[in-house]
Parts: structure tokens; C-alpha cells; sequence
């Protein structure tokens, strides 16, 4: 069965930034394998020129880089560019992880990792890059969930589902943002505001309130995920 990537009717661009001959020639190999074009350069500064030049549709980025770190990589990139990017990187701590997210990454892979997964998270990032620019006034699906994001209202299997206020802020941040991972201190002062960043409790309780609601296994979720240490993510969206 040929994978979504391929099944497009346009050919996805994507610009590899590695330094890691052995890496970048693998990831180029592989991509290319799934019917995507890439561009692989080893350098920051050579990064930022092909991405500015090429527009592509996604980039994913190392952070340990000759010339400059991929987090400044990032950060210059979030000036004048939306574009879905991915972190590639041994760096594996959470603290590592946020940075790059918070800096404008949509999403975190450590190495060493797999093709599939990889693959998966590019079509993750390319759908959500494809939705409609109002997302606020689109219907959100999946699993047995819908939310309709204009009319506030969350139905599950076609029955209505209340929620909280802060409840559905939190869902409603979660589908805005889906396929993304959005970190604790983000989820924090979009729904409560800059005051609670530093209270990381009231997500755990709140998305414990959710999965309970909206999850077939509040023990075991399929789509309201957590990433360790760094935050959530809301998965399976159709």
C-alpha cells in the first residue's frame, strides 16, 4: 500500500539539515524512498539560504551544527517563516526539548530513531500545515470525538459532551495545535494565562478530566498523548 506521502498528487519538499554525512545520507535516502524531493545540507547558515530559496514544505533540523546551533537555526527561521520543522537530535533532556520547541520547532525526535516514525510525524505535520488557515471555524474529528471550534460544541459518538470552560480551552488549544506538540509552559498561558506557566499541576488534573470524557481508555489514551517532561499532543485527527 503506498503511504499517504506518496499517494499525493504533489511532490513534498523537504530541506535536511545534518551535519552527520551518515545521517544525512540516510534520512535523504529514506525520504526519497517515500516519494518526497529533499535537500540535505550541513551547514546552518547553507540551511536558512535553501530554505529562503526553495520554500519548502517542511524542514527538519539538527541541533548540533558546525557553524551555529539549531536553535538559533530555528529562532531565525521563526522571523520570516512558518514552515513545519522538525527536530532531529541526540540532545535528549527535557530542557533540550522545550527550548526547541518553545524556539518555534513543531516537533522533537531524538536519535537514534526509525524511518516509520519519522515518516509518520512529517505526514502528521503536513496535514495539519493543509488544514484550513480558519481553523477556529473548523469541525475537528477524531476517534469518536467531533469539535466544532465555532460553535463550541464537542460531541462524542453524536452525543453532546460538557465540558468546563477551562476544559474546553484546553481541548480547544490541543485541536488548534493538532499533530503538534505544544509544551507545558504553552498549553499553561494560552488557557490560563503568563500567571500560572510555573503550575504544571493543573494540566495533569485538567487532562486527566478530559481523557475521562473523551478517551475509550482514560488509563491508556489514543489521542490526547503525553510527550514525558515536555507537554502534549493531540494525535489522530482526521
Amino acid at each position: 500500500m503506498r503511504s499517504a506521502i506518496s499517494a499525493m498528487e504533489t511532490i513534498v519538499n523537504v530541506v535536511v539539515i545534518e551535519d552527520d554525512r551518515q545521517i544525512r545520507r540516510f534520512v535523504q535516502t529514506s525520504l526519497e524512498g517515500d516519494a518526497m524531493r529533499v535537500t540535505a545540507v550541513e551547514t546552518g547558515r547553507s540551511g536558512l539560504t535553501m530554505v529562503a530559496a526553495s520554500r519548502p514544505d517542511l524542514v527538519i533540523v539538527d541541533l548540533g551544527l558546525p557553524d551555529m546551533d539549531g536553535l538559533d537555526v530555528i529562532l531565525r527561521l521563526r522571523e520570516w517563516s512558518s514552515v513545519p520543522v522538525i527536530v532531529l537530535s541526540a540532545r535528549s533532556t527535557e530542557q533540550e526539548k522545550v527550548a526547541a520547541l518553545d524556539a518555534g520547532a513543531d516537533d522533537y525526535l531524538t536519535k537514534p530513531f526509525g524511518v516509520a516514525e519519522l515518516v509518520a510525524r512529517i505526514r502528521a505535520q503536513l496535514r495539519r500545515q493543509n488544514r484550513p488557515a480558519a481553523v477556529e471555524s473548523a469541525v475537528v474529528r477524531f476517534g469518536e470525538i467531533v469539535v466544532d471550534l465555532d460553535a463550541r460544541r464537542v460531541q462524542r459518538g453524536g452525543a453532546p459532551v460538557h465540558l468546563t470552560p477551562i476544559e474546553y480551552r484546553l481541548l480547544a488549544a490541543l485541536a488548534r495545535h493538532a499533530g503538534r506538540v505544544i509544551t507545558q509552559r504553552q498549553l499553561l498561558q494560552e488557557v490560563w494565562g503568563p500567571s500560572r506557566v510555573d503550575s504544571p499541576h493543573y494540566l495533569r488534573i485538567y487532562m486527566g478530566h478530559l481523557r475521562h470524557k473523551l478517551e475509550r481508555d482514560p488509563a491508556q489514551p489514543e489521542h490526547i498523548v503525553t510527550e514525558t517532561g515536555v507537554g502534549y499532543r493531540l494525535v489522530g485527527v482526521q
